[in-house]
């Protein structure tokens, strides 16, 4: 069916950057919006970014300024550029796409999650 695997995760030092990536693969028909979420342990899992296939895009304002979202539709995949990390950013970070598969069923699909670690 729809997979989606995420890359790019890793530690940081506060004040530096990452570039997680995500390429959604399998049966699509159509990609509506894709996002990052990302889960702390004790917390909920938040949006943190998303982007629509026509490229507009949407932030946390925890991120707002810090990060980018992208998204290539020619190959299905969303990228976000993670600037000035902070600590508060550590978290599993969870690709999400909206989507309409080959069989014509719209939903919402996951990724395994990548891990992001910022050190003080």
């Amino acid at each position: 069916q729809v997979q989606l695997v995420e890359s790019g995760g890793g530690l940081a030092q506060a004040g530096g950057s990452l570039r997680l990536s995500c390429a959604a693969s399998g049966s699509i028909f159509s990609i509506n919006k894709m996002r990052w979420y990302r889960q702390a342990p004790g917390k909920q899992r938040e949006l943190v970014a998303s982007v629509t296939r026509d490229g507009s895009e949407t932030y946390d304002e925890s991120v707002k300024g810090r990060f980018t979202i992208s998204i290539d539709n020619t190959k299905n995949t969303v990228a976000l550029q993670m600037d000035r990390l902070k600590p508060d950013d550590s978290a599993v970070y969870y690709c999400n796409v909206l989507l309409t598969d080959s069989s014509r069923t719209y939903g919402s699909h996951w990724g395994q999650g990548t891990q992001v670690t910022v050190s003080s």
